[in-house]
């Protein structure tokens, strides 16, 4: 079952006290690298690992947008009112980006060791369960002092507050029935770990989870299933998350529209691994799409090999091609009701790596034909898509005005501080667009392969459109070559700002051309074909 939840992917880094720097670094890799997400593991009886909440606050000052989580909180060494009251401070300082993944404390002895409660399993739980309750009386600002007589924890007129900055989501780390049980009545978020709940018992644990919530009154969509992933990139494994990109976005999409996972959080501190990883996260996003706007590839599903196509997060129809039933949407006087973005007016770069004007073109519209909404929104796809490589790009464009203003000061000082700078400038830059060029041709990758071929077997007087567009992703391949060896030009020495922005701006040329030739040519072969 797909639950309908957003898509959320992060990593899951570990602690190390020896590296604290790098697990910082790492966290900020993950926000570049465009994940959503960072969690770290917590374990105050295992003096290798650094305080969670202690490193999760510094992460927290040097990032911007991530949100941050434990994962998942021990419950028995971290008192309810004082945890409560560190999530809540730390979510108003950051504006609301911190979550809760809390567990029962599954290492009892270590925790009996740091003069923790010695805990049965069972009572572990009710103390899990009394505590989600102090937690969020703790949050609630209305209503006079707590009294709350439970068995493991007692509050006498203790005060509320502080609120969190937005409502703060509990995750619970659960495995077993009990917990699972928990989990369905109580929870907002389901978080076990592949390694120890593999996919193949999620459908009977999710329906323990479900049957908890139902019988609690609850909807069981409102508890959010999320996933620790492990994985290895390269390769042909049989294995689950065992290749390439391709396996771990079909793996994942599948998981996703068959079993209601929202959210991947990544097991690895391997900076590459975490850039795949952002890769992986835009393809399932897009499979995922795909699949819930009723309009994949034809030979794609949820079962079998898997999902594949072409989409992205938010399909949204806009004007006349809004909403989501099965009416017939008219085209407006001007043609087509889904209307193709056109290039820019203005060229950024002298270089033109092909000749616009001989442009194949598609057949013509017929003014009398009418479509139904979900007909439309195959097209509206894939403009949704481009405008996510359109706000991307401006990003990189940003970044390069970043590293202009950061090179300033350090050709004058000489200083080894602002050297330092210079180069971290130069690294986030090169990791930010190491990840857009691997995001466009994971794009591309997806239409030669499923849509494309489609195109010409449906329509044959699209052959010549699709053709041209397949040339003009091998040059765009080219060009995306140009802005890697302009990258590592900056960073030896061997290259300057200039050459850079020289890279960036044809990019910026060819990129946004070729989006706006495909759109033009493919919106209304889309619609009228069904075949995105």
């Amino acid at each position: 079952m797909d639950y309908g939840h957003e898509l959320v992917f992060g990593t899951f880094l570990t602690p190390a006290v020896e590296q604290p720097q790098r697990v910082i670094a790492l966290a900020q890799l993950t926000e570049q690298a465009g994940l959503d997400l960072v969690t770290l593991q917590d374990h105050p009886y295992q003096p290798r690992l650094l305080d969670a909440w202690t490193l999760l606050s510094v992460i927290a000052a040097q990032t911007q947008k991530v949100k941050l989580s434990t994962n998942v909180a021990n419950l028995p060494l971290r008192h309810p009112v004082v945890l409560a009251r560190s999530v809540a401070g730390l979510d108003l300082i950051t504006g609301g980006r911190i979550e809760l993944g809390l567990g029962a404390g599954g290492f009892r002895e270590a925790v009996a060791a740091n003069s923790g409660p010695v805990l049965t399993a069972g009572q572990s739980i009710s103390a899990l369960e009394e505590a989600m309750t102090v937690i969020r009386e703790i949050w609630t600002p209305e209503g006079g002092g707590i009294r709350f007589a439970g068995k493991h924890y007692q509050l006498t007129g203790a005060k509320r507050g502080p609120a969190p900055a937005h409502p703060v989501e509990i995750w619970l780390g659960a495995y077993k029935p009990k917990m699972l049980a928990l989990t369905g009545r109580l929870a907002d978020g389901w978080l076990p770990s592949a390694a120890y709940s593999g996919p193949e018992t999620l459908t009977a644990m999710n329906k323990q989870i479900d049957e908890a919530a139902v019988e609690a009154g609850r909807d069981p969509a409102a508890v959010r299933r999320l996933y620790n992933l492990s994985g290895r990139f390269g390769g042909r494994g049989s294995g689950f998350l065992q290749g390439p990109e391709e396996v771990w976005i079909e793996q994942l999409a599948e998981l996703t529209l068959t079993e209601g996972m929202s959210t991947y959080i990544l097991g690895s501190d391997d900076p590459d691994d975490i850039r795949r990883f952002a890769d992986v996260a835009a393809g399932v996003r897009e499979a995922v799409a795909a699949a819930r706007s009723g309009s994949g590839v034809p030979g794609s599903g949820a079962s079998g090999s898997g999902v594949s196509g072409v989409g992205v997060s938010g399909s949204g129809l806009t004007g006349a091609a809004s909403g989501s039933g099965s009416g017939v949407a008219e085209a407006p006087s001007g043609g087509f009701p889904v209307v193709p973005t056109p290039p820019p007016a203005v060229r950024r770069s002298a270089v033109q790596p092909w000749d616009e004007s001989d442009r194949p073109t598609g057949p013509a519209l017929d003014p009398a034909r009418t479509y139904t909404q979900q007909q439309l929104a195959g097209g509206q796809h894939l403009i949704d898509v481009h405008d996510h490589l359109r706000a991307e790009l401006e990003q990189i464009h940003d970044l390069v005005d970043q590293v202009a203003a950061g090179s300033l000061g350090v050709g004058q000082a000489r200083s080894h501080i602002n050297t330092m700078t210079m180069r971290q400038n130069n690294w986030t830059l090169g990791t930010y667009c190491e990840s857009y060029c691997r995001l466009v041709t994971t794009h591309h990758s997806i239409e030669d392969a499923s849509l494309f071929p489609h195109l010409r077997r449906a329509d044959a007087r699209l052959e010549p459109v699709v053709d041209r567009l397949e040339l003009e992703h091998r040059v765009i391949h080219d060009v995306l070559e140009g802005v890697d060896k302009a990258l590592v030009a900056l960073v030896d020495g061997s290259g300057d700002l200039d050459g850079l922005r020289d890279a960036v701006d044809l990019l910026d040329d060819t990129l946004l051309s070729h989006l706006s030739y495909e759109e033009r040519e493919l919106v209304e072969p889309l619609a009228r074909l069904g075949v995105l």
